[in-house]
């Protein structure tokens, strides 16, 4: 059994002054197999014509997907690390707030892969995608 609270408080901490934060990303659910997170939709994640940047939903995407593998499938000594980012984008969306899912599709000791799923606040399909996911030792250096 996981402690939900505690694995939410650890990613938003984790992602103070990063990526995650100038662009609002907030951790908001996980059970054993998926985690949530939110961003909301402001000018600074729109294109110039106020619909969310496709580079922003691969943003939330990949970040949802290697927050994931780090507190579902990494241990205290190993780090996470991206090394591939798949999104089709099928929906524009001007306002509020997207949520991103990353599913487990496979959890290996080394290699995972995330299906990663982004919504509007309709439960509207906006994108989706596949992220892959390398865990290895962390360097001490």
């Amino acid at each position: 059994m996981i402690d939900k609270n505690k694995i939410l408080e650890k990613c938003n901490k984790y992602c103070q002054g990063t990526l995650m934060e100038t662009l609002g990303i907030e951790y908001i659910d996980v059970n054993e197999s998926e985690l949530v997170a939110r961003m909301p939709i402001t000018q600074k994640v729109c294109q110039p014509n106020g619909v969310l940047h496709g580079g922003a939903s691969a943003a939330v995407a990949e970040s949802v997907g290697s927050m994931a593998a780090m507190v579902l499938a990494a241990q205290p000594n190993e780090q996470v690390l991206g090394i591939d980012i798949m999104m089709n984008h099928v929906r524009g969306v001007k306002e509020g707030y997207v949520y991103a899912t990353a599913t487990s599709l496979h959890k290996g000791r080394t290699l995972q892969h995330w299906d990663i799923k982004i919504t509007d606040e309709q439960n509207r399909l906006i994108a989706y995608g596949k992220h892959t996911t390398i865990i290895i030792k962390k360097n001490d250096n």
